[in-house]
């Protein structure tokens, strides 16, 4: 697997409210621990960034393919063992779906081999024009299920906004357009255009100026560039609203009604989340017309995602959280408090503990939560603490343990965030401090999500978490 550097560009001190955070150089308080030794020593070049492969070194980082004459330069073949979320298939191929050529290669070039479960559902109905309710797990391969059909449906001819996908933060726009771009490379000049709150209204009013055929935004900024008369959605033929269940709460459920009043009445809407209230339901039987329920969810949690509780006092967490650190074999972590102030505080005594820290919630700057999203995203750092602001559809393959300092209170919040580790069928772990006042809540989502959280062990086996445990080892498990 390719490493890391853990050399931030630019750490400026805690009061700059950037979110990157430094320990002291050298050796981390808790020292070797008896499972499996420090893996959180942060030393240049020690730490596995998200890759999509274990590389032992014996090629290169990227090779060539010269497949029925496309010349591919794919990404290593992903050898890590993956649960039936994401393998148990039908056996299609992208091939069958009378794709572009052109869309396959950038497909192959994302190293997606073949369809998940909720691609293959998802794929052949989209592309028949149909309205979608999809509910599938948390990284399982959601997005590629619509961007999929959505590029496969542009028309270059026409310059014009055909295609929006509407998310509930920031970060995941970025991350959908991202994916978006780097799928229709090879299209021959398919304009994907991010927009989202937090950012220069006047950058977007220029860029819309030009020709776009994609949209991904987060609501408030896009009805008010449709308003403005700036972003001209007359010829949108396709809305896909990613992360559903959050865009038709209270917060957005208003704005999406007026978004959805500019789109042309013959038009499709693809709606994608892994829980869908009731305001989903009302939603869908106002704006949906037959649409096609897709529901691969006959359990809530991920297979591969092995759930823990500590009891510990409010006082004892900090002294726990850094037990785990000198124990676990982590990769990247994501850490969950429940408000901005508690994770600033958290971030800043995890950094005094010797530890590198990133930190990410509401409050900061745009610029500073892009660059920590990013920096994170590529492995500069390994631990990040933050928010349910990162709950949401954020996809860090790296992350192998979510702890969750504060225990959420809904049930439906505690799924997403144990959703951020175990992505698309790897190995997860999720560690919950459980104090005295969490106790019933605990009892509660573990009944409402049909899901067991147990006692952690004095040891954690490393095979139910750590990728290169299986390959290093030959193994492989079917959960």
């Amino acid at each position: 697997m390719s490493t890391a550097s853990t050399q931030n560009p630019v750490i400026l001190g805690h009061s700059n409210q950037n979110g990157q955070l430094r320990g002291p150089v050298g050796k981390p308080a808790g020292g070797q621990g008896s499972g499996g030794g420090s893996h959180q020593t942060q030393q240049p070049g020690q730490m596995k960034q998200a890759s999509s492969t274990i590389n032992n070194g014996t090629g290169p980082s990227m090779f060539s393919l010269f497949f029925e004459g496309w010349n591919l330069t794919l990404p290593p073949k992903d050898m890590r063992m993956r649960t039936s979320d994401v393998t148990a298939t039908k056996g299609n191929e992208f091939e069958d779906y009378c794709l572009k050529r052109e869309l396959l290669m950038g497909i192959f070039e994302m190293g997606w081999e073949k369809p998940s479960p909720i691609q293959e559902e998802s794929i052949p109905i989209a592309l028949s024009g149909r309205d979608i309710l999809a509910r599938a797990k948390n990284g399982t391969g959601k997005s590629g299920a619509y961007l999929i059909p959505l590029l496969e449906r542009i028309d270059l001819k026409k310059d014009c906004i055909q295609a929006m996908g509407i998310v509930p933060t920031r970060e995941l726009a970025l991350q959908v357009s991202q994916i978006c771009i780097q799928i229709s490379k090879h299209m021959g000049g398919v304009k994907v255009m991010a927009t989202t709150g937090g950012t220069n209204l006047r950058d977007d009013i220029m860029r819309l100026d030009e020709t776009v055929h994609v949209v991904i935004a987060t609501p408030g900024r896009i009805l008010d560039l449709i308003k403005k008369g700036v972003a001209k959605v007359n010829q949108v033929q396709m809305m896909v609203l990613d992360e559903a269940d959050k865009l038709l709460s209270q917060d957005f459920v208003v704005m999406m009604e007026e978004v959805l009043s500019y789109l042309p009445k013959q038009r499709q809407i693809l709606l994608y989340s892994a829980t869908f209230p009731l305001s989903v339901q009302k939603f869908m039987n106002s704006h949906l017309s037959k649409p096609y329920e897709i529901n691969l969810m006959e359990e809530l949690t991920l297979k591969g995602v092995t759930q823990y509780y500590a009891y510990v006092t409010e006082r004892q967490k900090v002294h726990c959280l850094n037990t785990l650190f000198s124990r676990l074999q982590i990769n990247q972590s994501i850490i969950f408090c429940n408000s901005s102030q508690r994770v600033e505080l958290l971030a800043k005594k995890i950094s005094q503990l010797g530890y590198s820290c990133f930190y990410i919630h509401a409050k900061m700057r745009q610029e500073h939560r892009n660059r920590v999203f990013h920096d994170f995203r590529n492995g500069l750092c390994r631990n990040l603490v933050c928010t349910d602001l990162f709950t949401r559809g954020i996809d860090i393959q790296a992350v192998n343990v979510v702890i969750n300092f504060d225990f959420p209170k809904l049930g439906e919040t505690y799924l997403h965030r144990i959703g951020r580790s175990g992505r698309f069928g790897h190995l997860g772990l999720a560690i919950n401090l459980i104090t005295y006042d969490d106790r019933f809540n605990l009892k509660g989502i573990e009944e409402q999500l049909g899901t067991e959280i147990r006692p952690i062990p004095g040891s954690i086996d490393k095979s139910l978490y750590v990728a290169e445990y299986h390959s290093e080892n030959g193994e492989e498990v079917k959960l």
